[in-house]
């Protein structure tokens, strides 16, 4: 069986499997600024994305706005399911959404046919999280800083979703891991495909903050494809 992934930028993507359409934490149109303000950290997109349609679930990595952004939730009909975060849950419960599943790290849950776990990810202050996704049509993990939870069991995936690049501030080092996390991804997961995200799209950063991260590639040859989908868009897993 197969499923489509398509990236939407930045951390969003569309999962296309043969029972549902997931989309994963969408940015979409209007600016994302952090606390305190625009100065300090702000995104604008060069296009707004068109809102996806008939999407069975939303699921949310994060409680951040550039996880949970509420302009663009707002888009979405309120009887959408949605699985995310305890941090993100406060957002998307005063947007209305009808159905919000909360899920911590070890907790399991079953959507139509999808089986979902979420995993321990990045700490932004609070532990968010990743998720391992596997149905009759396929299987993959995300985790969009580079986290890796270190209670996972070894298993056979067909895909990796992570960031491929490390993102690091002066003293604070790395707030995001991809490009350290990726050796161990392959020997966890043995998967076919590595798909590039977080840091992608046509999205312009500015503000302070933008102005004192590093970035470091991840170049080292692995057994697996690693994607860029920034210019492909979509791939058939």
């Amino acid at each position: 069986m197969t499923f489509k992934a398509t990236y939407l930028g930045s951390n969003g993507w569309i999962i296309e499997l043969m029972k549902s359409r997931i989309v994963i934490d969408p940015w979409l149109l209007g600016e994302l600024v952090f606390p305190p303000g625009g100065w300090f950290f702000k995104g604008t997109l060069k296009d707004d994305i068109p809102i996806p349609k008939n999407i069975d679930l939303i699921l949310i990595t994060q409680g951040l706005p550039d996880h949970c952004h509420i302009p663009s939730l707002k888009k979405f009909p309120k009887n959408t399911s949605v699985v995310c975060t305890k941090s993100a849950f406060k957002v998307l419960d005063k947007l209305n959404f009808e159905s919000i599943n909360i899920m911590e790290p070890g907790q399991h849950l079953k959507f139509n046919n999808i089986k979902i776990e979420a995993t321990s990810g990045a700490s932004v202050p609070q532990i968010e999280n990743g998720y391992i996704i596997e149905t009759d049509d396929g299987s993959f993990y995300i985790e969009p800083h580079g986290f890796l939870d270190n209670q996972l069991k070894p298993r056979k995936l067909d895909a990796v979703i992570t960031p491929t690049k490390n993102l690091e501030l002066p003293i604070l080092g790395p707030f995001v891991k991809g490009a350290d996390v990726i050796p161990e991804l392959v020997k966890l997961f043995n998967p076919k495909y590595i798909l590039s995200s977080t840091i992608g799209g046509d999205a312009q950063f500015s503000g302070i903050l933008n102005s004192f991260i590093s970035l470091e590639e991840y170049k080292k040859d692995i057994d697996c494809k690693i994607l860029n989908l920034e210019q492909m868009q979509s791939i058939i897993i």
